[in-house]
């Protein structure tokens, strides 16, 4: 009798175990699901399709330095073609462990705040309108990864920081001596994060995030962010990174370091046009077709620690502004360079653009922007044309590409040397619905270019 009981007891156990797993299979592809619907493929917004975009220093960009005075180069700004405005970080800057006498802007004390020094918070909700009605776009930089060590989340969460062995807070990097480094692995710091990015675009009307570090935050942070921002109002971020996953459910946009650093290289004669054309060949294998790529000659970093585009790329600068615009990709302009800035701003202190009336690329940039935005070729992403390398006599010193989409064109010819360079088409290019854009000139099969000259033909 005791036999069969126990073997009665047990198939009841071994059925309740298969239902258990049932339901835990159950909720586990439900709690699945319901991830899988926080983490949709990035959508671009509409208006991102063939925009350009400009870096802007509040600080630094007018004597006043304050969202009111750089208010009065938005006509400017417009005129010249931009369409995506991304201001450097608008918030409080910690006092504690400051770096220079005004601190880095990446050193945030309050994440729902606006610097003093700019202005308030109704002087940003008034920038953020004018530059709507302008018709352009706003994205603000948002420093997740660290806080300044006077945040107050120091002080109500510090369990909400990464510690050592001795259970002190540190920095994300040990020259970051003015930053404190959050821990993504405790829920409530993705939370609070969140809730901070949210407010902006829902209180503010702003339209996304120039993101920094992005690549030292968890991806799945940036993937439920993004979700959580598209139920507001279609966004546009960009993450400080390069890794191609964070394309998929978070970021419109990533940086094109290592196109930037051989701009650099080929006009110091470090490296040449093939270790180019290889990068370029490499990025269409590495991303998809719809990711939108930044490339850039110049951005804060790059002035303030590397050197201006005059000492980095010399005669060679107006040449790599214009491959920048034509390269499959989004240009960014910092600012300065349209005025031709040649000195590098101090990063902690108060440094003022040189607004040089002598020497103005404003048209040279009005000229590319406005092509940009015209000509389907040159959209971004999947919108634009695929590069297409054309064959020429003198392939060691000549980058000559086309782009085509639907039944637009753009054929670009660069001197990437210090060299007169004559030479011939491999094949019969003319068309007599291309013209060069400078000149209006049509496209013929035999050049002869000096150091760093370009071209640009355009049938639109």
């Amino acid at each position: 009798m005791k036999t069969k009981s126990l073997h009665f007891m047990r198939k009841i156990l071994a059925m309740l175990l298969l239902i258990l797993i049932g339901f835990y299979g159950c909720n586990n592809k439900k709690n699945q699901e319901e991830k899988n619907i926080n983490y949709q493929k990035v959508k671009h917004p509409e208006w991102s399709k063939n925009a350009s975009i400009y870096e802007v220093n509040i600080r630094q960009y007018t004597p006043e330095g304050t969202f009111n005075a750089f208010a009065e180069h938005l006509p400017r700004l417009q005129e010249m073609g931009v369409d995506i405005l991304w201001l450097m970080p608008i918030h409080p800057i910690g006092e504690k462990n400051r770096k220079g006498s005004m601190g880095s802007y990446y050193s945030v004390k309050d994440y729902l705040g606006i610097n003093p020094e700019f202005g308030t918070e109704e002087d940003f909700k008034n920038l953020v309108d004018q530059i709507h009605e302008s018709g352009m776009y706003v994205i603000i930089d948002w420093v997740a990864n660290h806080t300044a060590w006077d945040n107050q989340l120091i002080f109500d969460h510090p369990e909400w920081y990464t510690k050592n062995e001795e259970g002190e807070i540190i920095a994300p990097v040990e020259d970051w001596t003015d930053v404190a480094d959050l821990n993504y692995d405790i829920p409530e710091v993705r939370n609070y994060m969140t809730d901070a990015l949210i407010y902006w675009v829902k209180d503010f009307n702003i339209d996304g995030y120039r993101c920094d570090v992005a690549g030292m935050v968890p991806t799945d942070f940036w993937n439920n962010v993004r979700y959580e921002l598209d139920k507001i109002k279609p966004v546009f971020m960009l993450a400080e990174a390069n890794e191609p996953e964070l394309h998929e459910y978070a970021f419109d946009m990533t940086y094109a370091w290592d196109i930037h650093f051989l701009f650099n290289e080929i006009a110091q004669g470090k490296k040449n046009l093939e270790n180019l054309v290889n990068q370029l060949e490499k990025e269409k294998t590495k991303y998809n077709t719809s990711d939108y790529r930044m490339i850039f000659t110049s951005n804060h970093d790059e002035n303030s620690w590397k050197g201006t585009v005059y000492e980095r790329l010399g005669e060679a600068t107006e040449t790599f502004a214009v491959l920048s615009a034509t390269l499959p990709g989004m240009p960014l302009i910092y600012n300065g360079q349209e005025a031709c800035m040649n000195k590098q701003l101090r990063f902690f202190e108060k440094d003022t653009i040189q607004w040089n009336k002598k020497c103005s690329m404003d048209e040279l940039y009005k000229t590319l922007l406005t092509l940009k935005e015209k000509n389907k070729a040159l959209w971004n992403g999947a919108f634009g044309g695929t590069l297409k390398r054309i064959a020429t006599s003198a392939d060691d010193h000549i980058l000559a590409f086309s782009r085509k989409k639907d039944d637009c064109q753009v054929i670009t010819i660069f001197n990437l040397s210090d060299q007169e360079v004559e030479f011939e088409f491999s094949l019969d290019i003319e068309n007599d619905q291309l013209f060069e854009v400078f000149t209006e000139e049509h496209i013929t099969t035999q050049y002869k270019m000096q150091p760093w000259d370009y071209k640009i033909f355009s049938n639109k």
